[in-house]
């Protein structure tokens, strides 16, 4: 368990977690941040679902891989007599029920009133829409969704304000007899630090004998790299047309002043499309509010659901100055003024900083 300790001023203090009064506060939490969880193997999860009915139940939230491999999320507080073993006979069920589908109606039976809710039109533009980097591979993902589906190779997950040991010792015994499910266990406590809720993700591993992990075939890996900083990216500019490299260079040194001001962190990425980003990401969550897109002319992506969960007071600035373009996620602009970087140096300096109101009037 890890511990936090505060100095008041009088010495140091143990901090009590101060936990979740509902369980619907912690689902809410995982559904708007699912980058929070600590999982195995690191994937990145697209929320496809919430309350999403499987036979005679309910899962929680069901996610998706970029890999294509199926995500069961169930959310429990210890307070609940579910969350010792009856949560693992429930997240086994809803994978029970999933398992042999097709992903046709996976799609459009399943989650289709999920998928309309949420502004997707099928699960490829769910997936697509939320990659920053450039590296979604639309055949890797269906043939992978497809597997996942067909074997039962599944990601389950159950999120627990405390995790019980017998639910640790259960897990640990089904980590041992099977090769399909990948199960994570994450205990996620919540702290008030100066009238701020401090979150505190953690990953249970059971103790039990090492096994194989479980891996995906090797066609479903990212084909991509990525370079920590710009200098990849920058180095690819000197490759695009004469024309619109002063374009990505004034891109580019926007992005290294958010860096400098120690807004974000910057990396870029090689994709498998030949496409080369930039992405200046938030270093709390691991996620940006635009990536820079050098496709042979030069543009950013913006990422509204990054907005509304860390700078939604800007948001309505942006949408303003890239008008009648409609935000959504990943919407591509080209027209770049100097007033919309600037709108958007204040929508980072929001995210980490939050921003009195009369800044952002200005």
């Amino acid at each position: 368990m890890t511990a936090i300790w505060k100095d008041s001023g009088s010495g140091w203090q143990l901090l009590a977690p101060i936990g979740f009064k509902l369980e619907d506060e912690l689902h809410t939490l995982v559904e708007q941040a699912p980058q929070i969880l600590p999982l195995a193997g690191t994937p990145s999860l697209v929320i496809v679902g919430r309350e999403v009915t499987l036979g005679n139940n309910a899962a929680d939230l069901i996610a998706l891989e970029p890999s294509g491999r199926v995500v069961i999320i169930e959310i429990k507080l210890v307070k609940n007599s579910e969350a010792r073993r009856a949560v693992i006979a429930q997240i086994l069920t809803y994978a029970a029920y999933l398992h042999g589908l097709d992903s046709i109606t996976l799609e459009t039976v399943i989650l289709r009133d999920h998928l309309d809710h949420r502004g997707y039109e099928n699960l490829v533009v769910a997936l697509e829409s939320n990659d920053q980097e450039g590296s979604f591979d639309h055949e890797a993902f269906s043939l992978g969704l497809t597997e996942s589906l067909s074997d039962g190779r599944f990601r389950l997950v159950v999120v627990l304000d405390e995790v019980p040991d017998e639910l640790v010792r259960l897990t640990g015994y089904l980590q041992q007899i099977s090769d399909k499910v990948l199960i994570d266990l994450v205990r996620v406590s919540a702290y008030d630090i100066a009238g701020s809720k401090v979150l505190v993700p953690q990953r249970v591993d059971p103790e039990s004998q090492p096994r194989q992990p479980v891996t995906s075939p090797p066609r479903r890996t990212v084909s991509g790299q990525e370079f920590l900083g710009a200098e990849y990216f920058e180095n690819a500019i000197d490759l695009v047309p004469q024309e619109h490299r002063m374009a990505l260079t004034r891109l580019t040194e926007w992005a290294e002043s958010l860096e400098a001001e120690g807004l974000v962190k910057l990396s870029s990425y090689q994709g498998k499309n030949k496409v080369v980003t930039l992405l200046p990401r938030l270093k709390a969550d691991n996620a940006g509010l635009v990536t820079v897109a050098n496709d042979g002319r030069g543009c950013l992506w913006i990422w509204r659901s990054v907005f509304e969960r860390r700078a939604p007071q800007t948001l309505s600035r942006i949408e303003e100055l890239v008008s009648p373009i409609a935000i959504k996620q990943g919407t591509v602009i080209r027209d770049i003024s100097d007033e919309l970087l600037a709108a958007l140096t204040l929508s980072y300096r929001e995210a980490v900083h939050g921003l009195a109101e009369d800044s952002v009037e200005a």
